[in-house]
């Protein structure tokens, strides 16, 4: 998300770098850049005039004209109205009341809202140990009843089951009823959504939001709709009391505006936003780390949240042991260090996050796909459990054995070979002490006066 508009941010900040001071002048041009930068990222109309107006107004300051890095001086300008325009920061759902916390989701079809069910079952399973039920009071769309059910055995929460032809005021309540009953924390209610916004859907929410009083309302909406999400948002806020809104499919969104414009529109915080297909793939929205991604300064803290979520400590501690106590970092090892990384979004996924990220050229970002990684994966189950442990076994037959069962060719499996060797050696150095060594000559290095460790 947002590939776009860091583009035409980077090259302006480039710009500026090249100028000893901000002047009316270049305030102008820049900020013209920066308006067609946020026009193409499909941020609404008004969102963008109040944003140039608020830039503008802070550039004109006295600090930032006298500022000797004009260029460092936008950069903070134009980060601090981003986190602003997004709402300064996470606002977590608000569950603090007599169990079941009812949260009920709404939004047009299409949106994502039944897989946001699931997804948003188990954030809170995993995230705040509740225990979650989910509904479906969606009577009109085929299988949306057992798309939900199949999610609620995929994520680990309880299942109510509902049938074409209910009333779906009733379904939210017998749910309700039933999750109090069960000592469920959490009762996610899934509502029908329609193509385009009207009446009847909007009478049917209310009727719903009045029969079980939702401790949050959400709004779901797709962040690639651009201007239409506040379109929509608007409409459903109108109709609803929202809480907040969860966007979805942001990562098949090079554009972002959506992000930028719902909380100005509804004035509602986003709250959660879908970075993937799989269940595990819902990130709390912070806007000031958005904001920083955007600019280029990458999401390193949420990295590392990211890291101790779904990486497997047990299985890292394991792999520390082994390397400390002399043996050698094998083929399994390697496997298990590609998988931790799946888990974590896979390449396109890490590469979103760390700063700088968005200089690199648009080839080198393209082929950050995860499929390199899954043949390489392949590879190795193609072997047997020898060869994983003992590599320098594997010769001509063998190679294409491999090869043929993991349908790939000889020289990959030659390239992940190379590659292991010298992660191998790597691991070696660092386990004898090399990055302690490593970081005795980095802080040797330093300037005197800069603080290490």
């Amino acid at each position: 998300m947002f590939e776009n508009l860091s583009e035409r941010l980077a090259g302006t900040i480039k710009h500026l770098k090249g100028q000893a001071r901000l002047t009316e002048d270049n305030i102008r041009d820049s900020l013209r850049e920066v308006r067609m930068a946020l026009l193409e990222a499909d941020v609404a109309l008004p969102v963008v005039r109040s944003f140039i107006d608020e830039v503008r107004e802070r550039a004109r300051g006295q600090d930032v004209l006298h500022s000797l890095t004009p260029g460092q001086a936008l950069i903070k300008i134009v980060n601090d109205e981003l986190v602003r325009v997004m709402g300064e920061a996470n606002e977590g759902l608000n569950l603090q009341t007599r169990p079941p916390a009812v949260v009920m989701m709404a939004g047009l079809q299409g949106a994502g809202k039944t897989t946001t069910v699931g997804k948003l079952a188990r954030w809170l399973r995993e995230n705040s140990s509740k225990q979650v039920m989910v509904a479906s009071c969606d009577v009109y769309r085929p299988a949306a009843i057992q798309q939900l059910e199949r999610l609620a055995g995929e994520v680990g929460a309880t299942f109510y089951p509902s049938e074409h032809g209910q009333d779906p005021v009733e379904i939210a309540r017998a749910a309700v009823e039933s999750a109090r009953a069960q000592a469920s924390d959490v009762l996610i209610l899934d509502t029908a959504g329609r193509l385009h916004i009207d009446e009847a859907m909007m009478d049917e929410l209310a009727r719903i939001h009045l029969s079980v009083e939702p401790v949050e309302t959400l709004f779901v909406v797709d962040s690639m709709t651009g201007q239409d999400a506040a379109n929509s948002a608007r409409a459903f806020n109108d109709a609803l009391p929202l809480t907040g809104v969860i966007l979805t499919k942001t990562d098949g969104d090079a554009r972002g505006g959506a992000a930028l414009s719902v909380r100005r529109v509804t004035g509602k915080p986003v709250k959660f936003m879908g970075v993937g297909e799989k269940s595990a793939a819902l990130e709390p929205f912070h806007p000031d780390r958005i904001a920083s991604r955007i600019l280029g300064m990458g999401d390193v803290l949420g990295l590392v949240e990211e890291a101790q979520r779904k990486v497997d400590q047990r299985e890292t501690e394991k792999l520390a042991r082994k390397l400390k106590s002399g043996k050698g970092f094998s083929l399994e090892d390697l496997k298990t260090q590609l998988e931790q990384m799946l888990s974590m979004g896979g390449v396109a996924g890490l590469l979103d996050k760390l700063p700088g990220a968005t200089s690199l050229p648009a080839s080198v970002r393209n082929q950050a796909d995860d499929g390199e990684i899954r043949r390489m994966i392949a590879i190795v189950d193609s072997m047997t459990r020898r060869e994983r442990r003992f590599p320098e076994i594997i010769k001509g037959s063998r190679k294409r054995r491999i090869a043929s069962g993991s349908g790939t060719r000889v020289q990959d499996v030659n390239r992940l070979l190379k590659q292991h060797t010298q992660m191998r050696k790597m691991m070696k150095r660092f386990s004898k002490g090399g990055m302690s060594r490593m970081m005795r000559g980095i802080k040797g290095g330093m300037p005197p006066g800069i603080p290490f460790g």
